[in-house]
């Protein structure tokens, strides 16, 4: 792919008042004078290929049903390209609305109900909520001290989960959700490993894969040494902030490709039509995009590095190796359980609850750190003012 040379920091490109004319869960959820640093939604434009296939579809009303294997072949492409991976076949994929619908299907193929699905918490808190939808138990395997998997407190799990006979599943946030830790390849067998003693099926969350930053790098779960038999579910929705344009695909092992032919013909009709092409154009075409939104974010975390250590070095933070999600331990700012809460009636800034995330989750925050420099120091400015380091009301944002 070629260099972002060309390709100006989509992160720096709208203004603040133009974001807040958007309509959707980030802008509409709070009031107008808090700025939003919650929900996975970046402050970036569409990119151009993007757009471009999106208004040629709508002026041709092309607005039918998603059919066709160009989404899985732009996967697998975009992994050969990207991680250096051949390993996406595109018999063994199916597309499905989104990457929660994805491992829920998944779920089902593999585990009944009351059956153990092992977490790594703290994790993404739909987890937990599809997990128990879905009649089955959560056990849970926490991170470590250092916020990386723990292959002790995986193998006790594991241990936990198939007790009786019973089927178990491990349900894996690959780049993790909120912490932003990439998995190495070391660790990543490791937990296959540990899954084939323990006959536990091992379903990938990869949405944030394309998004690892400088230092470190994206190992599909599917190509490490053991995985021959689980699955990976991935989309193009966090990477270029296509969210509100439904697809995703699974990807199964070539062990796992037969219970991927099971799954109900039903499972297939959520994605959007609109969505599969969204997607399939930014994984082939919006490569030089992603590079300056990345530059923009290996930034953006130096700078909340910087600002934090400035105004609020009371706060943990530990640098993000992907994603644009930062998990931050407050326990030490005297905010109680949830400084989310504080931070919003006091700061007028709006992030993530910890507390839902799991065990390690209270007396955390995860802030989204995908906009602008601007916006980013108003927000620790106004973080500082809620824990009394600094006098006066909030200001009003600008953004560049």
């Amino acid at each position: 792919m070629s260099s972002s040379h060309e390709h100006p920091d989509p992160l720096r490109a709208l203004s603040l008042d133009r974001l807040r004319r958007r309509t959707s869960a980030k802008w509409r959820t709070y009031p107008p004078d808090v700025l939003p640093l919650w929900v996975a939604e970046m402050d970036v434009p569409l990119p151009e290929p993007v757009a471009r296939v999106l208004t040629e579809a709508v002026a041709l009303g092309d607005t039918g049903y998603a059919t066709g294997a160009g989404y899985a072949e732009a996967l697998a492409w975009f992994a050969r390209e990207r991680w250096q991976w051949d390993g996406v076949a595109v018999d063994r994929t199916a597309v499905v609305a989104d990457v929660m619908r994805g491992v829920v299907e998944v779920l089902r193929l593999v585990t009944g109900p009351g059956d153990a699905v092992v977490l790594t918490p703290p994790v993404y808190p739909p987890f937990h909520a599809f997990v128990a939808h879905e009649g089955r138990r959560v056990v849970a395997a926490p991170l470590d001290g250092a916020g990386r998997l723990d292959a002790g407190a995986l193998e006790a799990a594991f241990r936990e989960a198939v007790a009786g006979g019973r089927r178990a599943a491990l349900l894996l946030s690959s780049p993790h959700n909120p912490t932003g830790t990439v998995h190495t390849r070391p660790e990543l067998t490791a937990v296959a490993e540990l899954a084939r003693r323990y006959g536990v099926r091992v379903v990938a969350d990869e949405v944030h894969a394309p998004l690892v930053l400088p230092g470190a790098g994206f190992v599909p779960y599917l190509s490490v040494q053991g995985a021959e038999d689980a699955f990976s579910v991935v989309s193009a929705s966090k990477a270029w902030n296509l969210a509100g344009l439904k697809a995703a695909l699974v990807v199964a092992g070539p062990e796992a490709a037969g219970e991927l032919r099971r799954t109900p013909s039903e499972a297939s009709h959520g994605p959007s039509h609109l969505g599969v092409l969204a997607h399939t154009a930014a994984l082939r075409h919006a490569g030089d995009w992603l590079d300056a939104l990345l530059g923009g974010l290996d930034a953006n975390r130096r700078l909340l590095g910087d600002l934090l250590a400035r105004h609020l070095p009371e706060v943990g933070y530990r640098r993000p190796e992907g994603g644009y999600l930062v998990w931050l331990d407050c326990r030490a700012a005297g905010l109680g359980d949830d400084p989310a809460a504080a931070f919003l009636e006091r700061g007028r800034v709006a992030l993530t609850s910890g507390p839902p995330f799991g065990a390690g989750g209270a007396g955390h925050v995860r802030l989204n750190l995908a906009t602008s420099p601007d916006v980013l120091r108003e927000a620790v400015r106004r973080m500082a003012r809620t824990v009394g380091r600094e006098r006066g009301a909030p200001s009003g944002a600008q953004s560049g």
